[in-house]
């Protein structure tokens, strides 16, 4: 997850090679095994609430296996994670843990339709082109009734240009979110440490809600989760971070 800070327009810097394989390591090394505390208190335990009651589990756009894992843990018999990064889906074997794993495109799954009765995609569509095409091979392969559970980066105050503002020209001093662009659908690179360099993009909520409807994935429920304590803990810079969330859940059933 971001702050919004250090982005610049994809055409100053981006690239032909594809991020999560050169970056995987980084990613595994500051998001994963209980390195980030946005993904051990809050992303994986919800994860497992809303995937608990559920037979057969696809993790689209795994990674190394995390969220894929965090289902197994809480019971769920069948899971699958797919990626289209070798480097991640080689770790995500390695680490075992339950799920099958293997290489795929969002946008192109190599399933048959209704094999699953939940799909989640955690952190991945903010990274993706095709979004019409990855929400429908989601709904494609959901069977009738089943769940889909989304987490994006909050649309609203994880657009391109917002960021903290510590503002000590006002008298009194003020600190505020500033909310950047929001309406403009952007594609930025954003360095989120130095040499690495990440590709979102930017659309407004209305894109994804719009794009599930239309694939007959409504939602049943909508979360703003405030940051945990373990991501305030870190962010000293942010006295009033508990009111500016950073995650956004939607869950959705497939309907006929």
């Amino acid at each position: 997850m971001t702050d919004g800070a250090n982005r610049s327009e994809e055409s100053d810097r981006h690239t032909d090679h594809e991020p999560w394989e050169l970056h995987a390591r980084w990613w595994q090394r500051q998001f994963t095994a209980g390195a980030d505390p946005e993904y051990e208190e809050q992303i994986l335990p919800l994860a497992r609430s809303y995937l608990q009651e559920s037979q057969r589990v696809l993790d689209i756009g795994t990674g190394e296996g995390q969220v894929a894992r965090a289902a197994v843990e809480a019971g769920v018999p069948f899971v699958v994670g797919c990626d289209l990064s070798t480097a991640q889906i080689i770790e995500a074997a390695r680490r075992a843990g339950g799920p099958r794993y293997l290489r795929a495109a969002a946008h192109c799954l190599p399933f048959a339709g209704s094999t699953f009765d939940a799909v989640v995609i955690c952190l991945v569509l903010e990274h993706v082109d095709e979004l019409e095409a990855t929400i429908a091979e989601a709904a494609r392969v959901l069977a009738p009734g089943g769940v889909f559970v989304l987490f994006l980066n909050h649309p609203l105050l994880q657009t391109p240009g917002s960021g903290w503002i510590d503002d000590q020209i006002l008298d009194p001093p003020e600190q505020y979110w500033r909310v950047g662009p929001y309406l403009e659908e952007t594609a930025t690179v954003e360095e989120v440490e130095r040499g690495i360099h990440i590709r979102f993009i930017h659309r407004p909520l209305s894109r994804y809600v719009n794009a599930m409807a239309r694939c007959g994935l409504l939602v049943e429920r909508m979360d703003e989760p405030p940051p945990p304590p373990g991501f305030l803990a870190r962010a000293p810079e942010y006295p009033a971070a508990a009111s500016i969330p950073r995650l956004l859940l939607l869950v959705a059933r497939r309907h006929a």
